[in-house]
């Protein structure tokens, strides 16, 4: 059993009105533990509804949630404690700061985890340091922060809550060029040293290629398909048909092979794209 596991999962919104709408429709989902996992949809696929399922948010209207071999809803008195372990961060998470300082934002977690005083400030300051904040910030008002900081302190305390699952709904909504790839150069990073299982909510295909090992695809209500990312991107006619796009540099590269240009590989990113030209006009210019 994975860390994450659905059965026939379900949920409607407004049941028994003339307003009802299937949100999640008989979801199986089997996610191992360590995978770092790219969650992608167009709007109103069901996405976040299901990511809402995960830390009990919103509960079933049928079917069940495990987590780490747990069923979510069997016992009230064990939710608290399974919540703990699926950490959520919501899209623009820096709305809800609220403390005097970075470090009282980012303790505020463990500290409702119950957590002593001392392995609080070991989590705040550890966690500080996997999203490069430095230390002098820490007692700092976290609306003195420039906008990307805010983000990471948002991330941060959820990070420092240890979570066996941590969740990220659309991580670089409204940063620039810059922020994103800071945001997801941590979050690869955190997913390397702590090996926790990592869903990334988005709806940009180049961050999802970039980051991801894997990738759930949903739609209408339903998933569409979840394997690696070649596989995905492999049946780009079909994501476009349902108002997804693969990365440009992917059509880029497709097109080439149409042409007869061959590649060994599938290209995502753009510095792979540059290492594979490099390579073949070097090996042109040999022959």
């Amino acid at each position: 059993m994975g860390i994450i596991r659905t059965e026939d999962l379900t949920y409607v919104y407004g049941e028994g009105t003339p307003f009802r709408k299937v949100a999640i429709d008989k979801i199986n989902i089997d996610i191992d533990e360590g995978e770092i996992v790219g969650v992608i949809g167009h709007t109103g696929s069901g996405k976040s509804t299901l990511m809402q399922h995960l830390n009990g948010l919103l509960k079933p209207t049928s079917g069940k949630v495990y987590i780490d071999g747990e069923e979510l809803f069997a016992d009230k008195s064990r939710l608290k404690d399974i919540r703990f372990k699926v950490g959520l961060v919501f899209q623009y998470p820096e709305y809800q700061l609220f403390e005097e300082t970075v470090y009282k934002d980012i303790a505020f977690g463990p500290k409702n985890m119950g957590l002593g005083e001392d392995e609080i400030d070991r989590r705040v300051r550890e966690t500080a340091r996997l999203v490069g904040l430095r230390e002098e910030l820490l007692e700092k008002s976290p609306f003195e922060l420039s906008g990307g900081q805010k983000r990471r302190v948002a991330i941060a305390g959820v990070m420092a809550m240890e979570p066996k699952v941590l969740i990220l709904d659309e991580p670089t909504a409204g940063l620039d060029p810059r922020g994103r790839d800071r945001i997801l150069g941590l979050i690869k990073d955190y997913h390397a040293e702590k090996g926790t299982t990592v869903l990334l909510v988005s709806h940009s295909m180049e961050d999802v290629a970039k980051t991801v090992s894997k990738i759930l695809v949903m739609s209408d209500a339903k998933i569409f398909m979840y394997a690696d990312r070649s596989s995905v991107f492999a049946r780009a006619d079909e994501l476009t048909s349902m108002g997804l796009t693969v990365p440009q540099v992917t059509r880029v590269f497709d097109r080439l092979r149409a042409m007869g240009i061959e590649f060994d590989d599938e290209v995502f990113s753009v510095d792979y794209a540059k290492d594979l030209v490099l390579k073949l006009l070097e090996e042109k210019r040999r022959h």
